[in-house]
């Protein structure tokens, strides 16, 4: 039997939360991103073998989405997109934040929730993101016998250039507050 619990936060809640976040991305620009990339991983990879809320488990599967989109040569991000996300790894990397990690059963509940606000942030952004790669999952299955890397860096430029118009306009029309 599951229970369902909500939670409702408060603007002063929220801003809480989103000022937590600041303080998260100006270690950021102090911070070397391989270095705040490894200790997500890190992090991750322990929490993989440990039993976890299903909560935070379904949130930090998100995170390394995230790490891959960081990482993925053929689609850049700006640098406020890099920022913001390199700012939710860093809060959720450290194990005195806000609830420390060693709570059981809620020390990861700020983290599950500043990744629960991150994701909502940037919607637009990674839903572009996963549209991008079944773009080129279809492209690179369907040509597998004459495949020219020109021809495919345009075809993925193009796209990649039209998915970066549409977040554009759905941030134009659909503003989310930046953490």
């Amino acid at each position: 039997m599951s229970l369902r619990i909500s939670i409702e936060l408060s603007p002063k809640d929220v801003k809480h939360m989103r000022d937590a976040m600041r303080k998260a991305r100006h270690t950021v620009r102090d911070a070397d991103d391989d270095d705040i990339l490894e200790a997500a991983r890190a992090l991750l990879l322990d929490l993989k073998s440990r039993k976890v809320p299903n909560y935070v488990r379904e949130r930090t599967d998100r995170l390394a989405a995230m790490i891959g989109m960081m990482e993925d040569q053929e689609w850049p991000l700006t640098r406020g997109e890099r920022e913001r996300m390199l700012a939710v790894l860093v809060y959720f990397s450290d194990p005195e934040d806000i609830i420390p990690d060693d709570i059981p059963g809620i020390g990861l509940l700020d983290d599950a929730i500043m990744i629960e606000l991150a994701f909502r942030d940037m919607r637009h952004e990674i839903e572009a993101y996963q549209d991008f790669c079944e773009f080129r999952r279809k492209y690179d299955s369907g040509f597998r016998l004459r495949r020219d890397p020109a021809t495919r860096a345009r075809k993925l430029g193009d796209r990649r250039d039209q998915l970066r118009e549409r977040i554009a306009r759905r941030r134009e029309k659909d503003p989310a507050p930046v953490l």
